[in-house]
């Protein structure tokens, strides 16, 4: 083991022992190279002649880039051209920071760590499995799930997906959640939480998240080592009364040295920008300091380096400057508003009792999407297709359920996707 890496772990060992034992053994020989190329280039800037950093410039020192690019976007090259650092702009991340603490005002003064950027979620999923998935351990999931976590835990890293059922009268089944978090066997346990959930558009109602904090910590006070991931792709985009707007992660990051939240979130959802590919990591556990926090920043960091060097200087810049818009929060209203609207219609279209015969909605309240379940014995997959062919309609089967992303719907086509469904369905059950 790399003496970096070593000094890392005794770092976590002096402030919270379990958090080195949540580590996979790639997360526990990780680290961020402070020696070598970053180092000697960092040393060197400034100097009169630097020949260290991996990048064209011109003689005055600017970024070397194509001439075609300035008309294109109206930012200094600095802010454009070179290199971010694989932790992320520091200004970024200090403001993405303050961010949570703002959308979350629950975790008052809880400390956290300060997040790492990403290359989008799905990059900051890949690189927690990277840190704490080791091969056959278990990883635990709804079964409502989004599809990319096998490619992600089972395909990449050889861990094990397992499913508690999502729902239960109408709710979130905390009694399979709970059961489902005391068979896995070991002293750790890795589980995923999604809210809103994709693909089923649920987020748990205010009454439901103490249930499902309540068996978190109910396993970590036997000893286990909960690690947990929280998804929060989809974060805001709450629809209806009573339904939890802040994220799990406020009740986790104080609930037990245990237990150790990771936040993966972005601007990817929220803010709709798909091709930013900008997300970020952040980390909590009760007791957590500053040191214990920096020691898995770097391990982090060292991760993304190694995995794909840095995320766009670009996708940040834009980003930090959008956020410090006076217009910013008005824009995103406006946003919010049109989804809410298209919710609502489309809530009010499966409202219409003659679809009962044919399927039904799994309970859904936030997001980009809800699922539909058919009745009858009809097949989702076979219903897909008809609505391509006859319908010209389309729609993602995943398992038994056939889910809309209301989302990218018009307000004014909804009823008519709910109305098509159900005319494939009685197409199908002639």
């Amino acid at each position: 083991m790399d003496n970096q890496a070593l000094s890392l772990n005794n770092t976590i060992v002096a402030t919270n022992a379990n958090v080195l034992s949540m580590l996979s053994e790639r997360g526990k020989n990780i680290f961020f190279p402070k020696l070598g190329i970053l180092a000697q280039a960092a040393q060197a800037r400034g100097k009169a002649i630097n020949a260290t950093i991996g990048e064209a410039v011109e003689d005055d020192g600017s970024s070397m880039h194509l001439p075609e690019f300035d008309a294109l976007v109206n930012m200094p090259t600095a802010n454009i051209f070179p290199y971010a650092p694989s932790f992320g702009k520091p200004e970024f991340r200090s403001l993405w920071k303050d961010s949570i603490y703002r959308k979350n005002p629950s975790l008052k003064e809880t400390v956290i760590s300060n997040p790492i950027a990403t290359n989008g979620l799905t990059h900051g999923l890949s690189m927690a499995a990277y840190l704490f998935a080791n091969e056959d351990d278990t990883v635990l999931l709804s079964n409502h799930y989004w599809e990319n976590y096998n490619l992600i835990f089972e395909n990449n890293y050889g861990a094990t997906v397992e499913t508690f059922e999502l729902f239960a009268n109408g709710g979130f089944n905390v009694a399979d959640f709970g059961k489902k978090l005391n068979e896995i066997e070991g002293e750790k346990i890795i589980t995923l939480l999604n809210f809103p959930n994709n693909p089923a558009g649920y987020t748990p109602l205010v009454s439901e998240i103490a249930t499902i904090v309540a068996e978190i910590k109910k396993v970590a006070d036997k000893g286990k080592k909960v690690i947990v991931l929280i998804d929060d792709a989809y974060f805001g985009l709450v629809y209806e009364e009573n339904v939890f707007t802040e994220s799990i992660f406020v009740e986790l990051a104080n609930l037990s040295e245990n237990v150790l939240a990771v936040k993966l979130d972005g601007p990817t959802k929220e803010d709709y920008v798909w091709g930013f590919r900008v997300g970020f990591i952040t980390y909590a556990i009760k007791g957590g300091t500053a040191e214990l926090y920096e020691a898995l920043e770097n391990k982090t960091a060292g991760a993304v380096r190694g995995n794909i060097s840095n995320i766009s200087q670009l996708s940040q810049s834009m980003l930090f400057k959008v956020y410090s818009a006076p217009t910013y929060e008005q824009s995103k209203k406006e946003k919010f508003d049109i989804l809410k609207g298209r919710y609502d219609i489309l809530r009010d279209a499966l409202s219409n009792p003659k679809y009962a015969e044919y399927f039904s909605p799994l309970p859904f309240n936030s997001g980009y999407f809800m699922c539909v379940e058919p009745k009858k014995g009809l097949v989702a997959e076979e219903i897909r297709k008809h609505l391509l062919e006859k319908y010209s309609t389309g729609v993602i089967v995943l398992g038994s359920v056939i889910r809309l992303a209301f989302s990218a719907v018009p307000q004014a086509k909804l009823p008519e996707l709910v109305e098509n469904i159900y005319n494939a369905c009685v197409d199908l059950d002639k």
